[in-house]
């Protein structure tokens, strides 16, 4: 990963999603990316139950803990960094949950548009 400090979908500094639970591609509470995360984890969202059982419907259960990932599973409420995929599949299902724009990597707008985001934008809780 690159040590480059990460921009939102602002142009500001990228900020903390979600430190418990623990989320990022990496595990450090950022929806950074890098060449190796295919799934693109940029968009740091507060999970809704209509979004986690859209997201179980299509193969990705994110409500069921793992232990062996240090994953407690989710509960509506939660924020997460989610693909931007499959974020933009549940916008498209009328299903997707608010966003953190301060929070969401500027790689997401490779995906979704910046306008469609605001549209989902809650205010950081700090």
């Amino acid at each position: 990963m690159s040590t480059e400090i990460k921009k939102n979908v602002l142009g500001g500094m990228l900020q903390s999603c979600c430190h418990s639970p623990k989320t990022g591609y990496f595990r450090d509470g950022y929806c950074r990316t890098d060449d190796t995360d295919f799934g693109s984890h940029v968009i740091c969202a507060e999970v809704t139950a209509g979004f986690l059982e859209f997201s179980k419907s299509r193969g990705n259960d994110l409500t069921t803990p793992r232990p062996e990932y240090n994953f407690p599973g989710l509960s509506p409420g939660d924020r997460w960094c989610l693909c931007a995929l499959r974020w933009k599949e549940a916008w498209e299902e009328g299903l997707a949950p608010a966003v953190i724009l301060e929070a969401c990597d500027e790689a997401a707008l490779r995906y979704i548009t910046l306008e469609i985001l605001k549209d989902f934008a809650i205010k950081p809780s700090h």
